[in-house]
């Protein structure tokens, strides 16, 4: 009887030993977390609320700097590089057309003429030879010439124009998929953070079990580790936070040690326009369309230009001869033409590569209008697509998680269901979250997306 007592005793200072260790083990890890999540250099971001699912109450931080996202495009299109340089290759581009459309500039020539001597002037007063000249010469390109060179320079100031809207949509494109990114990076973030709190509670909640013998220790080990993938979970997602603020500083033409932006709240946007409207806007206002179809007009003035250069050009020059008191002074007027005398190694090579490029801008331009209404059908589909999801998740798959996420929890804490219950309950609510909110910054994408081709379309 001693011996079997002394066992027992034995059994219970092992089990006391053990919650002990357990315990110990699980205030680490919680301090660990903890100075994790007050470190400085944390990125903290507020909270979004769009409704029907509900958020983990957001943190704000004085390195932050909250900015609605039209704001933010404002700054952009002030202020972004990339933005900067099309506008100032557009207004270099405007001033081509005056350039082409004038005429080439003319020259002013001096003439001497001595007799006898090389010395200027020489015997300019006993010899009607000598004279000093003055005088200009023109070259004047045939009547059309200077009006279809300057059509060219329009077209390409018209595809730079095209360019430079191109180039701002594409801009706002990359803060508004840059900004839903951070918005779903930032709620992803706190989730985290709360599923860690939630299984901190889940670690007291095991630990009484097992104290009473309604729990195996591999449970509350069990929830220590997912505690752990957790904060490595949360580390990895600081770290994309951090990357997503830098893009967007790069592109809103910020320094890196400015302040962070804060994100604000986001709620599904609507279109009200089917899939064939969508296309026929796209035809309609695509910058990119429109450039290939300037580019295309431009390689067609091209064309007429080459075959324009059959016809010669003519130069004028006019000198006036000054002589001597004694001698009447001469006066020369020339004309001269510019014969296309190799034309077979100039000009008809010239119209050849002229219309080569002509039917290559042609393909450009169809290649151009099959990629763009490809592009605004794909997003309409992918848009189509993350309505229906954000539908199933936030009334269907999210609500039907925390229901059975509470019954879980109510039913373990009487030892009528496993760990294993408790702890998938626990994990699915945190990934039909997280991928709720990646749909919906995934559906707000593909309306940038779109505005990206279209325009502003809400």
């Amino acid at each position: 009887m001693r011996r079997a007592a002394g066992r027992t005793g034995l059994m219970q200072m092992t089990h006391c030993l053990d919650w002990r260790l357990l315990a110990v083990g699980a205030r680490w890890i919680v301090l660990a977390a903890f100075a994790v999540m007050v470190s400085p250099g944390a990125v903290v971001f507020s909270q979004a609320t769009p409704s029907p699912v509900s958020l983990p109450t957001g943190h704000s931080s004085a390195a932050t700097q909250s900015l609605p996202l039209a704001e933010l495009i404002d700054e952009a299109l002030r202020r972004s590089p990339l933005v900067v340089t099309a506008r100032r290759h557009l207004e270099a581009e405007r001033r081509m057309t005056i350039q082409q459309a004038t005429l080439p500039d003319p020259q002013i020539t001096f003439q001497n003429l001595a007799v006898g001597n090389p010395i200027p002037g020489n015997n300019l007063q006993t010899n009607n030879f000598a004279y000093f000249g003055y005088g200009f010469s023109q070259d004047i390109p045939f009547p059309g010439k200077l009006r279809l060179r300057a059509s060219v320079a329009e077209k390409d100031a018209e595809s730079a124009r095209e360019a430079f809207e191109a180039q701002q949509r594409a801009v706002v494109e990359q803060v508004s998929e840059t900004y839903f990114n951070l918005f779903y990076l930032m709620n992803s973030l706190n989730l985290l953070q709360l599923t860690h709190d939630e299984f901190q509670r889940v670690v007291h909640i095991t630990g009484a079990q097992y104290q009473v013998g309604m729990a195996q220790q591999q449970d509350v080990l069990k929830a220590q580790l997912e505690m752990t993938s957790i904060l490595n979970e949360e580390q990895t997602t600081r770290e994309q936070l951090e990357q997503s603020q830098a893009d967007l500083k790069a592109i809103l033409g910020r320094e890196q040690d400015s302040s962070n932006i804060e994100i604000g709240e986001l709620k599904p946007s609507v279109i009200n326009l089917n899939d064939h409207q969508l296309r026929q806007l796209a035809l309609s206002t695509s910058p990119i369309l429109k450039q290939a179809e300037a580019l295309e007009a431009k390689s067609e003035q091209s064309l007429k230009l080459a075959r324009e250069d059959y016809i010669p050009d003519f130069s004028i020059e006019y000198m006036y001869q000054k002589t001597g008191a004694r001698f009447p002074d001469y006066y020369m007027a020339n004309v001269g033409l510019k014969i296309p005398l190799y034309f077979w190694r100039k000009q008809t090579p010239a119209v050849e590569q002229a219309a080569l490029e002509k039917q290559s801008s042609h393909a450009q331009t169809y290649a151009a209008r099959l990629s763009v209404t490809s592009q605004v059908q794909n997003q309409w589909i992918a848009l189509q697509t993350m309505d229906r999801v954000l539908r199933i998740y936030s009334d269907g798959l999210i609500p039907q998680a925390q229901a059975t996420l509470k019954s879980a929890v109510a039913t373990y804490r009487v030892g009528k269901v496993d760990f294993q219950t408790l702890l998938s309950a626990e994990v699915d609510v945190l990934r039909l979250k997280q991928q709720y909110y990646r749909a919906l910054a995934d559906h707000e994408i593909a309306i940038a997306k779109i505005q990206q081709i279209i325009g502003n379309v809400r």
